[in-house]
């Protein structure tokens, strides 16, 4: 974990495959606000490893969208830094030198099995819940003759191996986290396709950048052990993490585009006030009684992370038809 004597390093890695909505913008805040509040510093990384889901449109939007807020970064595509570049479609030889690592300490085998053999999965017990069903190790078993042999006719994917212990981690927001042995299976590093699998790259990544805490949304809990085990396969230290539970719309769904007003960049373009937004994103983050307007600067004053609620907050119609009107 961070030890405490070095200056705290956070950042928001948001994935240019679409608009910034309300609920990425609340997760921007709150890691915003956490390392302004502990007088560290923020990056900005745009995780667009998975070029075919990536558009250059959508960073350039989100980027906008950010410093439309009042969401200033000390390093990030922008900024620039010595921890970059800081777009992850431009750091790739650090992912397979860390590939080239832990094959080297046999903690990699390939992976032949098809997405439709995947799919047969689903009626499996759930390992890690929002990871998807447990891989249940089929190729691990398999023989050296019979994985050359499969090489010959198909390219395989990369599965790191899971180590039979437990993991354990403290986070910032909901305390003690255990996952059993073996908990969601062995995952992917790099897929079929060559494109590095989120774990390995935000991993790599968190660990040259430096970054000491990481606040994220509820939704990535779960890929928490595995970036753990990654750090320590690759001999790095860990970040401290806090997951923050996520904005859901009126159905009870996670936040969507068919919630309604939620795009960032639509607000803006409406003519709605930044000011009035972030009120919004504050006061569904416990740090204000009601919603009013305010910047983010003069949040920082009153920033406490236990202020965050430990609940998903579900939000009315009202609410995202245009953030702040009623303010």
């Amino acid at each position: 974990m961070a030890d405490g004597t070095r200056r705290r390093r956070g950042r928001f890695a948001p994935t240019p495959s679409g608009s910034l909505h309300l609920g990425n913008a609340r997760t921007a805040l709150l890691a915003w606000l956490q390392m302004r509040a502990a007088g560290g510093e923020i990056l900005l990384r745009m995780e667009d490893i998975d070029k075919p889901r990536s558009r250059a449109v959508w960073a350039e939007e989100i980027l906008r969208d950010l410093a439309w807020l009042g969401l200033d970064f000390d390093e990030g595509p922008e900024e620039g830094g010595p921890a970059g570049p800081y777009e992850q479609s431009r750091r790739t030889g650090l992912y397979e030198q860390a590939l080239e690592k832990l094959a080297a300490a046999g903690l990699l085998y390939p992976c032949f099995c098809s997405r439709a053999d995947l799919a047969q999965l689903a009626s499996a017990p759930h390992g890690l819940g929002s990871e998807g069903p447990a891989y249940p190790g089929t190729c691990r078993r398999l023989s050296a003759g019979e994985r050359a042999e499969r090489t010959a006719a198909k390219s395989p994917s990369l599965r790191f191996a899971l180590p039979e212990r437990e993991v354990r981690f403290v986070d910032g927001l909901m305390g003690e986290q255990r996952f059993p042995p073996g908990a969601g299976g062995d995952f992917v590093v790099r897929r079929a396709d060559g494109i590095i699998a989120y774990q390995l790259a935000v991993s790599v990544d968190d660990a040259a950048m430096g970054i000491t805490d990481v606040l994220r949304g509820m939704d990535l809990l779960d890929s928490t052990p595995r970036q753990l085990l990654l750090l320590e396969a690759l001999g790095c230290s860990a970040p401290a993490y806090a997951h923050v539970p996520l904005l859901y719309g009126p159905d009870g769904a996670r936040l969507s585009k068919r919630h309604g007003a939620v795009g960032v960049a639509a607000l803006r373009r409406s003519g709605v006030r930044a000011e009035d937004v972030v009120g919004c994103l504050a006061h569904w983050s416990g740090l204000l009684d009601r919603p009013e307007p305010v910047r983010p600067q003069e949040l920082i004053g009153e920033f406490e992370l236990a202020c965050v609620p430990k609940e998903p907050v579900v939000l009315d119609a009202a609410a995202l038809q245009r953030p702040g009107s009623a303010v």
